[in-house]
């Protein structure tokens, strides 16, 4: 594996530590197909929910341990960039996340991204984005948490699209419709999307990174809402009438969803004057219809570090 595999720098000490995080995100603001090849693609809605992942190196072992044990992927990837970094040695990853599984917030790609950068840290190796993507691709399909800001993602090939900026804070008001989802599996669900669609999700695409760039919570809660009713036709979730009702009640932003996963969101302009007020409406209605419901933040970001915009993106 190229841009991994060096001699050991002179600051690495052996059996040292590395820590790093990933961010989760609630759902994606839109996911579909696209009209050409590697069509399939989301949008991040990166939210205050973080995977903490911390390696330890063992340098006298090559046994490597994943805690909690539960943690098969991260496990796999471990090895897999040791292997490719040369190095004779073990160590102890642990994982610490806010962010709960099978429900669509990106769990699984934050535990990795993270780990891949906690190892990083530990061997005192730089890693670039393309190549822990590289890593990723070989275990499963990948949100774009590892990328600042609010992405276009080809989730299954593990390729970034296009950063498309930040938008100003919001909170999520979340229900969760139960059960979860492997997202393995999932994506080997052939996709019901033909050609109008397609055309469809490249406007809706164009129009969101339009809301973006202006900063306009209420055009990206549209087509939030506009995904959500072209999600029923591969994976309906029950609650989403009742939700864009009470979106239009409340004068919600609109709804969001986890298309592969099991959870609902209204979206509130957390700066509106009447914030506080939309939000206790939403989490009232959210119990009755649910009988749970959760708060998200939504992550935004001043200033983004390097332009990440791919030749051709739209």
């Amino acid at each position: 594996m190229t841009g991994i595999r060096s001699a050991p720098a002179p600051t690495h000490h052996r059996g040292a530590t590395g820590v790093s995080t990933a961010f989760g995100t609630f759902g994606e603001l839109l996911q579909g197909v696209l009209p050409e090849e590697d069509g399939d693609f989301l949008v991040t809605l990166p939210v205050a929910r973080w995977t903490v992942a911390t390696f330890q190196e063992l340098p006298h072992t090559e046994e490597v341990e994943v805690r909690p044990r539960s943690k098969h992927k991260a496990l796999k990837l471990v090895r897999m960039m040791l292997e490719a970094a040369g190095r004779p040695t073990g160590g102890v990853l642990t994982l610490d996340s806010s962010l709960p599984e099978g429900k669509g917030l990106a769990s699984s790609s934050a535990d990795l991204v993270a780990t891949a950068r906690a190892i990083g840290n530990a061997l005192d190796i730089e890693l670039a984005p393309r190549t822990i993507e590289s890593f990723l691709s070989r275990i499963e399909p990948t949100d774009g948490v590892l990328y600042p800001g609010i992405v276009a993602y080809h989730h299954r090939s593990v390729r970034l699209r296009r950063v498309l900026g930040s938008l100003p804070p919001m909170t999520v008001v979340g229900l969760d419709e139960g059960g979860e989802v492997d997202t393995v599996a999932f994506n080997r669900i052939p996709k019901p999307y033909g050609p109008a669609e397609q055309r469809e999700y490249v406007r809706l695409l164009d129009r969101l990174t339009t809301a973006v760039a202006a900063g306009d919570l209420r055009e990206a809660g549209a087509v939030a809402t506009r995904s959500a009713e072209l999600g029923q036709l591969l994976r309906p979730k029950r609650t989403l009438p009742a939700m864009q009702a009470l979106s239009e009640e409340i004068g919600a932003l609109g709804v969001v969803v986890a298309h592969s996963g099991t959870v609902l969101g209204l979206l509130i302009d957390s700066a509106a004057p009447d914030a506080s007020h939309t939000i206790a409406a939403a989490a009232n209605a959210c119990v009755a219809l649910a009988g749970n419901v959760t708060m998200y933040s939504t992550l935004s970001f001043d200033t983004l570090p390097f332009d990440l915009d791919l030749p051709g993106g739209r």
